[in-house]
């Protein structure tokens, strides 16, 4: 099983590091996609990230899962046509999604939140509920193959959910 996270310069550490590491032990190869490759991207609180390939590289049928964590990144990748191309094939195969705090905003610009149950940080709520969406204010929502969650102090919940969604226990 391969997950493949996308994210860009800004992105918050813990929403891609944890999920990456909790998917890593339970047995998942995953691969970072970024605007750039051999660029280091850094968090909003410092850690550091050198992409494993470009977002124009992923073939999105090679993966089996979708992480886009929240920060400043996905206000830069919402205008990435690479980045909506992915989210959209994802949606059309029907495979799993996952997105925290700011990541449900490339949803947005996939157009693929209509009629979705799901949450995001609290100041995009609203723009999600105006594109559609039936947002809750919950640690996490899961919707069929899409799971959300708000904040960093969801994650517990959040990971939980998605390796639940692709059949891994946490370990």
């Amino acid at each position: 099983m391969q997950a493949l996270i996308i994210t860009a310069e800004g992105f918050e550490d813990s929403e891609l590091f944890d999920p990456k590491e909790a998917l890593e032990k339970a047995g998942v190869t995953v691969h970072v996609a970024t605007p750039e490759k051999g660029h280091q991207f850094h968090g909003k609180h410092g850690r550091r990230l050198i992409a494993d390939l470009t977002l124009r590289e992923v073939n999105p049928d090679d993966y089996d899962l979708l992480v886009i964590p929240g920060g400043k990144a996905p206000e830069a990748l919402r205008h990435d046509e690479q980045a909506i191309r992915i989210v959209k094939r994802f949606f059309t195969a029907g495979k799993p999604v996952a997105a925290i705090c700011h990541g449900p905003l490339l949803l947005v610009d996939a157009r693929v939140v209509e009629g979705r149950r799901m949450t995001g940080y609290p100041g995009i709520q609203r723009e999600l509920a105006d594109n559609g969406a039936q947002v809750q204010d919950a640690p996490v929502v899961v919707d069929g193959n899409l799971v959300t969650s708000r904040v960093p102090g969801d994650l517990p919940e959040f990971i939980r959910a998605t390796l639940a969604l692709i059949g891994r226990a946490p370990s």
